[in-house]
């Protein structure tokens, strides 16, 4: 049946934890009136653009109009010579961060490893990029060298071992150990960054490692003159403390523009400007929504993935804000061998996404002996793409609208028992704090653009999220959702959740919030959740590999003869 054309047209799907939208997305599909609703106004605003009408033909030209106005501005900010002399574009700047040393003052680099640049599959390709620590040269070498020769300098050193070890760091000048996290956060501000290295594209397609040269810090210093010149508008915001911003407080960071550098600071600004300016329509929002993706990629938390699979590692791969001691700078508007570039998403996100809305598919899974392989299954959803209702209507409802709202979902204006499923993802206890996270996107949002509302606040927390670290808050904030889920529910719905956590206080809190909000347990059933080599779960202490799919009823209507 999940294959076959499936339609549920007239069912009225709720989704009160809506996140960016995937509930309302797949009831959408089947032809169901979907209901989505967040606290958060960044994940609404995600959600509203990502399910509304788009125009192909008016974003594409709106796009181009874009690329005319600040493409040749941006790429400038990231040109250089090869090894030749010709001119070239610099697909990625690679930073280290340092510190001074506290017994000596003498500076310390943060390398946990002199190898910056490998492939993904370093036995198949064993040549890896090295970094001399004491003429600042580049070399190559094999992937597993423990003693390598600097063919600059004739230093030899063990590549593998830079001068971290976890949260301390050597100092090589005079050989003292100290905590690098104290030691970022006594001097009042976060670790400062240099250039390193660079990989170039050259001008017949191929890529090249190279030093930094005189003529790439000229350039970065008239991009910081620049910066003071045009003063824009940055995010200059407190980070407040929180479960996921306090490590990021330890090493010193107090506002979120410290987490950019000041050429990303300036172009990231003349991109956010120049689409302000542009015409103001759904397609725009698109172009504004896929700026906030940029910045995942564009900032001094991310990371260098390698050789082999897309370059940068964007900085929330963790799900934490993980200060990077060996950051990458990607070219911010890209060329066509770039990652996490604006030019690069718009093919890899948005292109795709159009294709997506406008015939959706599912994945089917061929077995070929031990080979499996995907295949797409088109023609069993409706397509994706409606007007977005933001107000609830007096009149209802019509069969297939989607009505989003921004706010609470312990207090709704949906009438009562009209709903007929209620399918959510609630927040886990102790676990994520997404509205911390969020405010990354915010604070550039605010700034330039006219969503997401509220403008007013200077943070997407809110006292009212469930996401709490007391379990007892957390139990109780949960239960007055689904007490309100319980107002709107037919007195046959269902209300269907998907829950895991490693926790034995995880799974008791959420129970607590469904018995006392008059619903029982009726049934349950395992699925996979997050990929085997998910980053979140390979780092984790007890990684999860289940999510349990919870069906609950109403009390009253629950007739099994045991209760």
């Amino acid at each position: 049946m999940f294959y076959k054309p499936v339609s549920l047209n007239g069912l009225v799907i709720f989704d009160p934890f809506m996140g960016s939208g995937t509930t309302i997305g797949e009831a959408h599909k089947l032809g169901c009136t979907a209901i989505g609703r967040d606290i958060n106004p960044v994940t609404y605003h995600l959600a509203k653009i990502a399910l509304s009408e788009i125009s192909r033909q008016k974003l594409i030209k709106l796009f181009n109009l874009l690329r005319e106005q600040v493409e040749k501005d941006l790429l400038a900010l990231y040109k250089s010579a090869d090894s030749n002399g010709n001119p070239c574009d610099v697909l990625y700047y690679f930073w280290v961060k340092y510190l001074p040393c506290p017994s000596c003052s003498g500076r310390v680099d943060l390398f946990s490893t002199y190898i910056f640049a490998s492939h993904t599959y370093p036995k198949k390709h064993p040549q890896v990029q090295i970094f001399c620590p004491q003429c600042n040269g580049i070399f190559t070498s094999n992937y597993d060298a423990t003693e390598v020769k600097c063919p600059d300098c004739a230093l030899t050193f063990n590549p593998q071992e830079g001068c971290t070890d976890r949260t301390k760091a050597k100092c090589p000048h005079c050989r003292v150990s100290f905590p690098i996290a104290k030691t970022a956060l006594a001097q009042g501000h976060p670790p400062r960054h240099r250039m390193y290295a660079k990989l170039v594209l050259r001008q017949n397609g191929h890529k090249e490692y190279l030093r930094i040269t005189e003529d790439d810090l000229d350039l970065y210093e008239a991009v910081k003159k620049r910066l003071q010149q045009l003063n824009p508008p940055l995010p200059h915001i407190s980070i407040e403390p929180g479960y996921n911003t306090q490590q990021v407080i330890n090493y010193g960071y107090r506002y979120w523009d410290e987490m950019f550098n000041e050429r990303q600071l300036l172009a990231l600004s003349m991109l956010a400007s120049a689409i302000k300016k542009l015409p103001a329509c759904p397609e725009r929002e698109v172009l504004m929504l896929l700026f906030s993706g940029t910045l995942e990629f564009n900032n001094m938390f991310a990371s260098y993935k390698g050789e082999g699979t897309g370059a940068v590692r964007h900085m929330f791969s963790h799900h934490i804000l993980k200060p990077e001691r060996m950051p990458i700078e990607a070219n911010l508007w890209g060329t066509d061998k770039s990652s996490g570039s604006f030019s690069t998403l718009f093919r890899s996100r948005i292109v795709r996404a159009l294709d997506y809305k406008e015939k959706p598919f599912e994945i089917a899974v061929k077995a070929n002996g031990k080979t499996k392989t995907g295949k797409k299954i088109f023609g069993i959803n409706q397509s994706i793409g409606s007007k977005i209702i933001d107000t609830y209507p007096a009149q209802g409802l019509t069969s297939r609208s989607i009505y989003l709202s921004c706010g609470s979902s312990a207090n709704t204006d949906l009438p009562a028992e009209s709903i007929d499923v209620v399918v959510t993802d609630p927040p886990f206890f102790d676990n994520v704090h997404y509205a911390e996270l969020a405010d990354f996107f915010y604070v550039w949002q605010r700034l330039y653009f006219d969503e997401p509302r509220p403008l007013d606040r200077q943070t997407t927390r809110h006292v009212d999220e469930v996401q709490d670290t007391d379990e007892n808050v957390f139990a109780q904030k949960l239960a007055n959702v689904f007490s309100e889920c319980f107002r709107v529910l037919r007195n046959d719905g269902l209300l269907i959740f998907s829950y895991h956590h490693s926790r034995e206080d995880g799974w008791i809190s959420v129970a607590k919030a469904v018995l006392s909000s008059d619903f029982s347990f009726v049934q349950s059933q395992p699925v996979k959740a997050e990929m085997s080599v998910a980053t979140p779960k390979s780092q984790a202490k007890n990684p999860i590999d289940l999510d349990i799919i919870l069906v609950c009823r109403k009390r009253s209507q629950d007739k099994r003869s045991h209760l």
